[in-house]
C-alpha cells in the first residue's frame, strides 16, 4: 500500500487537533463544576463565580494561555434539548410601520388612536391594526383614513376616498408582510451567526417573534445582532471647529438654565475667544496637581455639558490645547452618555442646534480608551436633513483586513450607488472632509476623504474584532428589517427535554453503538476488532470537528452520529465480504485484503457520495435543526470514509507486516448467507402489488387522518408558570399530556421553580374563550400562571 506514512501522519495530526478542540470543553466543565460546588444550588452565587472567572487564565498550554471566557467560546456547546440556551422575544414595531406608511402625520387624533391601540395590544388578542381602526373611530375622528395613507408610495394601493375597510385590509397586509420579512431577516442573521438548531417562531395573531438560541455564550453579541435594523446611511459631516462654538453656547445656556454659580453668569458675558482659551487650558492633560484638581472642580461647577462631555482636543506644538481635526466633537465616559443625551434633548438646547446637525455616538469605545465613547457631528442633506446615500445601494459586504492587518468590513455598491459615491467622495476630498458611515443611528466610522472613489467600493473600519466585522457583514448582507424590532423579553432557559428523556436518548445511542461493535467482533472475528477501532476513532474525530466548528450538539445530532457510525460499519462490511470472496478463490490473505479494498471501493463511494449530496441539499436549503443535521451528516460521511477505508487498511498492513493472524470470520459465520438466492426479479409482480397496496393505505391515512404536528411545527399557546419550589420536569410534562391529550413542551425558564409551557391545545381558535379554557385546565394544577407572558406562538 502506498502512502502509509502520510496516512499515519494525517491520523496523528487530526487526532491532536481534535484533542485540542475537545480539551476546551473539559476545561470549562471543570470550572463550571467548581462553580456549582461553590454555589451549592444558589444560581446567583454560581453566576457571580463564573463572572469572576471570566478574565482568569484557566487553561495554560505553555505556548498559549486561555481565560475562562476564551475557553468557553471554543467549547462544544449543547443544544436547547440537552442544556437549554437563550430565549428572546422580539417585538416588531407596527406603530412605527403605520406611521411610516402615512408619512408620519402630525394629526393629534391619528397619533392618539395609534398610541392607545399599542397599549391595548399588550392584553388583547386582536391585532394592532384592528385595535387602531377601533380606537380611531371611538375617539370621534372624522378625517377618512385614506387621507393619511394615499401617499405617493401607496398611490397604486390606496386612493383618496377609499373606505376605511380597504385601508384596514391594506394596513393588515403590510403588517403581516413586515412580520414575515422580519422573520426571514432574523432567520438569515441567526443562520449566518452560526447557531445550530435555533428555534424561531412567529407568535400568530401578535407582532412578536420567539427566538431560542442553544449554547449562546455572548448574550450582548446576540442582542446587537437581533435588534439592529441594518439601516445603513452615509452622511456628510460638520468639522470639530464648526461645532465647538455651538457646544460652548449650549454649555453656557445649560449653566444659566440649571442655575449654576453666579460666576458662571458673569463669565458668560465675557469675550468668547478668551472663554474658549480658558476652557481648553482647563482640559490640558499632564501631571495631577492642586491647580489641575481645582480647575476640574471649577469646570464641573460652571460648565454642565463639558463636565460630562470633554471636547475633542490635543496638545499643540506650543503646549497649548487645540481642537482636533475631523468630525469627532467630544468624548464622554460610558456612564455619562445618558446625561449628555438628556442635556441634548432639552428644549433650550434643541433651539440652539442647527436643523441639519445630528450628534451621534460611536458604535463602541476605542481600544485605547475602553471606558469612553466618541460623539460625532453629522450634517443632514436635503429638505429632510437625511443621508446623502443609503445602504440600499450595497450589493455585497464581507469581513476583511486592511493594509495594516486590522479587521474591516468591505462593501461594494451597485452602478447607481457607485456614481453617487464618486460625486460624494469628490466633493468631500476638496477639503478632506469626513464621510460618516452610520448604521442604526450609531457611527461605525467617519474617515476623512483624500480623493474621489470611482469604483463604488467602501469600507467600515474602527476598533473592531474579527467577530465584530463578521457580525456586521452578516447584518448588512441579510438585509434591513422593514421596521424596528426590539427585545421585550429575554431569559436563559433550561433544556426542552427532561433529564430522564436526555438520559434515555443518550443511553440508546451508546447501546446502539455497543451492539454494532459486538456484532462486528462476533461475525468478523479479528477484522471486526479493526472495524471497531475505526468506529471509535470516527466518533472522536466527529466530536473534535464539531467542537472546532463551534457547532452545537443536540439529541438529533447524536442520532446523526449514530447514523454515520452505521454507514462506516456498512463500508467495512462491504470490504470484509469482498475479502471473504477473494479468500474463497484461493488467494493469500495479503492479496485478498488488497483486492477486497480495491473491488469494494466503487460500491462504498457510490453510496456515500449520494448520501453526501443529500447532505449538501439539506445544508443549502434547510435552516435551523435541518441545517445542523446536514452539517453533522456531511462531517460524519467524510470522517467515515477516512477511518473505514484508510485507517483500517493501514492497521491491516501493520498486522500483516507483524505476521498477525487476520481472520474475517468465525467457523459458524464463514458460510452464513453464502448460498442465499432471493429471486426478487422473478417475483417482481408480487412485490409490485405489495408496494402499491402499501402506498394506497399510506395515502388514505394521510388524507383522512392527516399528520399530528408537534409544537415545533404547529406552534401553540405559551404560558409562564411559577411554583413555590423546584419541580420535576418529567412529572409536569406527563401530567399536562394527560390533561390536554396532546404533546406539551415544558422547559425551565429563568429560575429553577419557573417553567415555560407550550401546548397546541385549541391552537386553531383565537378567541378569548379558548384562552380561558386553556387557563382553566392549567389553574387547578399550578400555583400561579403568569398571564402577562401568555401568547400564541
Amino acid at each position: 500500500m502506498q502512502g502509509k506514512g502520510l496516512i499515519k501522519l494525517l491520523v496523528i495530526v487530526v487526532s491532536l487537533a481534535c484533542l485540542y478542540s475537545l480539551s476546551f470543553t473539559w476545561v470549562t466543565r471543570n470550572v463550571e463544576r467548581d462553580a456549582e460546588n461553590f454555589a451549592k444550588g444558589d444560581l446567583a452565587k454560581e453566576k457571580s463565580y463564573l463572572d469572576s472567572m471570566a478574565g482568569e487564565v484557566v487553561y495554560n498550554l505553555g505556548f498559549a494561555k486561555y481565560t475562562y471566557r476564551e475557553a468557553k467560546a471554543n467549547e462544544l456547546a449543547l443544544g436547547l434539548d440537552l442544556k437549554g440556551g437563550m430565549n428572546v422575544t422580539m417585538e416588531i414595531s407596527l406603530d412605527e410601520l403605520i406611521r411610516n406608511l402615512a408619512n408620519n402625520p402630525k394629526d393629534e387624533k391619528f397619533n392618539k388612536a395609534l398610541e392607545q391601540a399599542v397599549a391595548k395590544s399588550k392584553t388583547s388578542a386582536k391585532t394592532v391594526v384592528a385595535l387602531f381602526m377601533e380606537e380611531y373611530k371611538s375617539i370621534g375622528a372624522t378625517t377618512p383614513l385614506s387621507t393619511f395613507f394615499s401617499t405617493k408610495d401607496n398611490a397604486s394601493l390606496i386612493k383618496p376616498g377609499d373606505s376605511d375597510s380597504k385601508v384596514e385590509s391594506f394596513l393588515q397586509k403590510e403588517a403581516d408582510n413586515a412580520i414575515q420579512n422580519s422573520y426571514k431577516v432574523l432567520r438569515t442573521r441567526i443562520d449566518k451567526f452560526g447557531v445550530a438548531s435555533p428555534n424561531i417562531q412567529i407568535q400568530q395573531g401578535t407582532n412578536r417573534i420567539l427566538i431560542e438560541l442553544p449554547g449562546v455564550k455572548d448574550e450582548s453579541r446576540v442582542r446587537n445582532l437581533l435588534q439592529g435594523s441594518a439601516k445603513l446611511e452615509f452622511y456628510e459631516t460638520y468639522t470639530n471647529q464648526e461645532v465647538y462654538p455651538i457646544l460652548e453656547n449650549i454649555d453656557k445656556t445649560l449653566a444659566s438654565t440649571l442655575k449654576a454659580a453666579p460666576a458662571a453668569t458673569t463669565n458668560a458675558a465675557a469675550d468668547t475667544s478668551k472663554k474658549s482659551d480658558d476652557l481648553l487650558s482647563n482640559l490640558t492633560g499632564g501631571k495631577k496637581d492642586a491647580k489641575k484638581d481645582s480647575a476640574a472642580v471649577n469646570l464641573g461647577q460652571k460648565n454642565p455639558l463639558f463636565e460630562v462631555l470633554r471636547p475633542a482636543v490635543y496638545m499643540g506644538e506650543n503646549q497649548q490645547m487645540a481642537l482636533m481635526p475631523g468630525s469627532m466633537v467630544g468624548i464622554a465616559s460610558l456612564k455619562d452618555t445618558a446625561k449628555v443625551n438628556a442635556y441634548l434633548q432639552r428644549p433650550e438646547v434643541k433651539s440652539i442646534l442647527p436643523g441639519n446637525l445630528k450628534l451621534l455616538w460611536a458604535v463602541k469605545p476605542e481600544q485605547k480608551t475602553p471606558e469612553q465613547l466618541s460623539l460625532y457631528a453629522i450634517k443632514g442633506a436635503g429638505q429632510d436633513n437625511g443621508a446623502v446615500l443609503t445602504g440600499d445601494v450595497i450589493t455585497d459586504a464581507t469581513a476583511n483586513f486592511d493594509e495594516k492587518n486590522q479587521p474591516v468590513v468591505g462593501m461594494q455598491m451597485n452602478s447607481e450607488g457607485a456614481r453617487e459615491w464618486k460625486k460624494i467622495t469628490a466633493k468631500a476630498a476638496q477639503n478632506r472632509d469626513a464621510i460618516a458611515i452610520v448604521l442604526d443611528n450609531v457611527v461605525y466610522s467617519a474617515p476623512s476623504v483624500n480623493g474621489e472613489i470611482p469604483n463604488g467600493s467602501s469600507s467600515i473600519s474602527g476598533s473592531f474584532t474579527v467577530e465584530d466585522t463578521k457580525d456586521l457583514a452578516n447584518v448588512l448582507k441579510a438585509g434591513r428589517l422593514p421596521t424596528t424590532a426590539k427585545i421585550v423579553e429575554e431569559a436563559i432557559v433550561g433544556p426542552t427535554l427532561g433529564q430522564a428523556a436526555i438520559d434515555a436518548g443518550v443511553n440508546s445511542a451508546v447501546i446502539g453503538i455497543i451492539v454494532v461493535m459486538i456484532f462486528m467482533i462476533a461475525y468478523y472475528n479479528t477484522a471486526g476488532i479493526v472495524a471497531n477501532i475505526a468506529v471509535l476513532l470516527n466518533v472522536f474525530i466527529i466530536m473534535g470537528v464539531l467542537a472546532s466548528l463551534n457547532a452545537v450538539l443536540t439529541l438529533p445530532g447524536i442520532a446523526g452520529i449514530v447514523l454515520t457510525m452505521g454507514t462506516a460499519v456498512d463500508a467495512n462490511v462491504l470490504i470484509y465480504e469482498r475479502i471473504r470472496e477473494e479468500l474463497g478463490l484461493g488467494k493469500s490473505i495479503r492479496q485478498a485484503v488488497a483486492d477486497g479494498y480495491k473491488h469494494a471501493l466503487p460500491s462504498i463511494l457510490d453510496s456515500q457520495i449520494t448520501t453526501f449530496l443529500i447532505g449538501i441539499i439539506l445544508f443549502l436549503f434547510g435552516s435551523g435543526p435541518i441545517l445542523g443535521f446536514a452539517t453533522t451528516l456531511m462531517v460524519g460521511i467524510i470522517t467515515s470514509l477516512f477511518t473505514a477505508i484508510l485507517v483500517t487498511r493501514v492497521i491491516f498492513e501493520w498486522m500483516l507486516a507483524k505476521d498477525f493472524k487476520i481472520k474475517v470470520s468465525f467457523p459458524w459465520s464463514a458460510n452464513t448467507l453464502h448460498n442465499a438466492n432471493f429471486k426478487f426479479v422473478q417475483k417482481r409482480k408480487i412485490f409490485y402489488a405489495i408496494s402499491i397496496v402499501a402506498v394506497l393505505i399510506s395515502a388514505a391515512s394521510i388524507f383522512t387522518k392527516g399528520f399530528s404536528l408537534g409544537v415545533d411545527f404547529q406552534g401553540g399557546r405559551t404560558y409562564t408558570v411559577r411554583y413555590d419550589k423546584p419541580v420535576d420536569l418529567e412529572a409536569v410534562r406527563t401530567n399536562l399530556d394527560d390533561i390536554f391529550q396532546k404533546t406539551t413542551e415544558v422547559k425551565v425558564f429563568g429560575a429553577s421553580n419557573q417553567l415555560r409551557i407550550t401546548t397546541t391545545y385549541h391552537i386553531e381558535e383565537t378567541s378569548d374563550t379558548a384562552d380561558t379554557e386553556v387557563l382553566d385546565k392549567l389553574n387547578p394544577d399550578f400555583s400561579k400562571v403568569d398571564a402577562t407572558n401568555k401568547n400564541e406562538i
